[in-house]
């Protein structure tokens, strides 16, 4: 497997392993989240993001955000800062992951409509983070 440059995942927001679906669940009968159902959660997070940036005539989602908007908008409780703490120095994350993870997190909690981002968004998000320290570092 090819090795990719730390600096180079920074900017990447969404690491993720994608692993081969047994033939169980291929073949299974029971009926996951329709497109419909999965389209109208994620149009709702989209309006939720238009109307959070609607006097920002530069920004239109939460990926967006410059980094002081960030610590504005992205507020965390004591839990999900422990959280990230430990992912930042488990991890060795950088500060620019640190606040993909915030935005991502913002994400998380728009799609779960969630006003607050709440320890499950952060830890989301930071399962996000992970594959290029686990697999794709030298």
């Amino acid at each position: 497997m090819a090795k990719i440059s730390g600096p180079l995942l920074d900017r990447i927001d969404l690491h993720i392993e994608v692993p081969a679906i047994p033939f169980e669940e291929l073949s299974s009968k029971q009926d996951g989240e329709t497109s419909y159902e999965v389209r109208k959660r994620v149009q709702l997070a989209r309006d939720t993001q238009i109307k959070r940036f609607v006097n920002e005539p530069h920004i239109h989602s939460n990926a967006d955000m410059p980094p002081k908007m960030i610590r504005g908008l992205c507020k965390v409780d004591g839990d999900s800062a422990a959280l990230l703490k430990t992912a930042i120095t488990n991890l060795g994350l950088s500060a620019r992951a640190y606040d993909r993870i915030l935005k991502v997190s913002r994400t998380i909690a728009d799609l779960s409509e969630c006003s607050e981002i709440r320890a499950e968004h952060i830890s989301e998000a930071i399962q996000y983070r992970t594959l290029d320290r686990q697999l794709w570092m030298a």
